[in-house]
């Protein structure tokens, strides 16, 4: 039987991911497959927390760039994370698997505030946790909030679940001559200005020793083989786990 090389985990999903074949929206064959590898995820014993995007529904960025105020834009998409995360808590619960909505943005009605010591106790009795709203302001992406939760809540490792399987030289949906790397210290990141996420999360993991790992999230079992140590995807860390 598999075992989990890393215990606690931080899964960042993109928003993209649950549009499926779709434009835009979310898909409920999706949500149904997340939540089956998230339950196996759980049977292995490991502690799961979840960050989602908003890319399927509004993204901050692109509203900004279309001449929305960036403040207005980006909170925005933070709202609309939080319409993901109940989206997947709603998949995970039809699986059998308990979970619960934090938002880092108050409203009560929907779901409970964002704490970190609440965070740590239903981790602990179990439960899947889900993190909405990002870091709650402005200016920063769903990238860093990922790393500060995996930070507050001590995960063993951070993993980004992506359209495409590691990091490459340039975009591999676009150049076929891509080339992807198995391994990357987070000050080649850095240097080269790769896409992998923003320089604050990079910078924000670099500083506190947080390992990265970015695979493809549509290949059925990677979330398991990602957990277990499985050379899969491109990993980014300090350069220690590399060697």
């Amino acid at each position: 039987m598999a075992t989990c090389k890393y215990k606690r985990v931080l899964l960042k999903l993109s928003g993209e991911a649950l549009m499926g074949d779709a434009a835009f929206g979310i898909s409920n064959d999706i949500l149904a497959y997340i939540a089956d590898e998230i339950r196996e995820l759980k049977s292995l014993g490991a502690e799961v927390a979840i960050v989602i995007g908003a890319g399927n529904i509004f993204r901050g960025v692109a509203g900004a760039s279309s001449g929305m105020d960036r403040a207005a834009a980006d909170n925005m998409g933070m709202l609309a994370t939080v319409m993901n995360a109940l989206a997947i808590k709603d998949a995970l619960d039809k699986n059998g698997v308990p979970a619960t909505v934090l938002s880092a943005i108050p409203m009560e009605t929907v779901c409970e505030p964002f704490s970190r010591l609440r965070s740590l106790e239903h981790l602990n009795r179990g439960a899947t946790v889900i993190f909405a709203a990002g870091t709650g302001n402005p200016y920063f992406t769903t990238d860093t909030a990922a790393v500060l939760r995996g930070l507050e809540i001590n995960a063993d490792i951070i993993c980004k679940a992506t359209r495409v399987d590691g990091v490459y030289d340039k975009d591999p949906l676009l150049h076929d001559d891509a080339v992807k790397f198995d391994s990357f210290t987070f000050d080649e990141v850095l240097q080269r200005r790769l896409k992998v996420m923003d320089s604050a999360a990079i910078s924000l993991a670099m500083d506190n020793d947080k390992t990265i790992l970015v695979f493809d999230v549509n290949i059925p079992g990677n979330i398991k083989k990602a957990i277990c140590g499985e050379k899969i995807g491109t990993l980014i860390s300090s350069g220690d786990e590399n060697e």
